[in-house]
């Protein structure tokens, strides 16, 4: 009988041996467990991770794909503004409104556009006007007009090169059909008459009582179509009446030569005819060679150059001879006829039948009508204002 508080004792021989056995059982087939799992896990953790990137690559050449498609459709899209066709078709405001359709606003644009091209195009037109009038040889203050013979008129271009003429001729008056030009208030100009047989008698005292202070008498004339020299019919009688009535003399030549050598036969004239006078001519003798008016003259063939030869040849010969040289012409010989710039050295006795003379350059004598009036010219006379004292040089 066992008592309270007494352990049964019994033997522990086989069921330990049993008990170890069988968990070292469990624990190895658990082992077994474990690592078959983990294979499979492993293998399956792969297998996923393949799968993975297979669909990652296929979604990115998918998408890769879908964005160059993308891109192909937005090149070859054509929009509604790219169109060049809305203009054809009017813009309608069917409720008053004053709103327009995408059709409306794209015609617009091209209004716009277009109010942009006139208003480039009006812009051009005007800087274009502007130009012109700057251009205009009328108000450029670089040309001069020239008024042909013919009629014809063409702005000439001035030379910079020549000196220019610096009188004001808002001191210029008139008084009993004579001018008169001021400086300060002090009359600086002489009253002139050129003459020649073609004025008949001239009553020299009258003249000069009138006023005159010189007069510019014609020596002689070679013709403008046989070529002959002649001594003008009143010469002698003129330049002795002349110097009988106080009167300061020049003495001008009309010209026809077409040569260097007929210019020294009309020099050597001139010298030759003068010589009994020659103390009294104190004011300049000049060459003249005009164009002739509805007939041809031998000179017309002549070049510009020649007739500047021969004008230069004819000057320098008279200032050789100890008189005062001076070139005659009106406005469009002078500019047209001749080289001005090679004859600069000598003075010029100006031509032109004007109330202000518009001749750019310097002159210093000015025939200012041939129709004028003056004691002691039956007729008409030819007028001249001197700025220069040529009598105190």
């Amino acid at each position: 009988m066992k008592l309270p508080g007494e352990e049964e004792q019994r033997p522990m021989g086989f069921s330990i041996i049993y008990t170890v056995i069988g968990v070292s059982v469990f624990v190895l087939i658990m082992l077994l467990v474990v690592m078959k799992s983990n294979n499979k896990d492993n293998g399956g953790s792969e297998y996923v991770q393949n799968a993975m990137k297979e669909q990652q690559e296929k979604v990115a050449a998918e998408q890769e794909a879908k964005e160059t498609e993308t891109e192909e459709t937005t090149e070859k899209k054509l929009r509604a503004e790219d169109l060049d066709f809305w203009d054809m078709y009017p813009v309608e405001d069917t409720d008053g409104s004053g709103s327009t359709s995408k059709t409306a606003n794209a015609s617009q644009t091209d209004d716009t556009e277009t109010d942009n091209k006139s208003d480039g195009k009006t812009s051009d037109s005007k800087q274009k006007k502007e130009e012109t009038v700057q251009e205009d040889p009328s108000s450029d203050g670089k040309h001069t007009l020239v008024k042909a013979s013919d009629g014809t008129e063409e702005w000439v271009l001035i030379n910079p090169y020549l000196a220019k003429n610096t009188y004001d001729f808002t001191n210029l008056s008139e008084s009993a059909n004579l001018r008169k030009y001021t400086e300060n208030g002090k009359k600086i100009s002489y009253v002139g008459a050129d003459v020649s047989k073609h004025d008949g008698e001239v009553n020299f005292n009258s003249m000069k009582a009138a006023g005159v202070d010189f007069v510019m008498i014609r020596l002689g004339a070679r013709g403008y179509g046989t070529g002959q020299i002649t001594l003008d019919e009143n010469f002698v009688e003129n330049i002795e009446a002349a110097i009988e009535a106080g009167l300061d003399i020049g003495i001008y030549f009309y010209s026809q030569a077409i040569s260097q050598e007929e210019t020294s036969q009309e020099v050597n004239f001139l010298v030759q005819n003068l010589e009994p006078y020659r103390a009294h001519v104190k004011y300049p003798v000049a060459f003249d060679m005009e164009k002739v008016a509805n007939d041809q003259a031998r000179t017309d063939t002549l070049s510009r150059d020649d007739r500047t030869t021969i004008a230069d040849t004819f000057l320098s010969s008279i200032q050789a001879a100890g008189y005062i040289p001076m070139l005659y012409g009106n406005k469009e010989w002078l500019i047209k006829s001749v080289d001005l710039t090679k004859l600069q050295n000598y003075d010029v006795w100006l031509s032109q039948e004007q109330g202000i003379p518009d001749y750019p350059y310097q002159f210093t004598m000015w025939q200012y009508t041939t129709t004028g009036v003056l004691n002691g010219v039956k007729g008409d006379a030819n007028l001249n204002l001197c700025f220069v004292s040529y009598s105190d040089r």
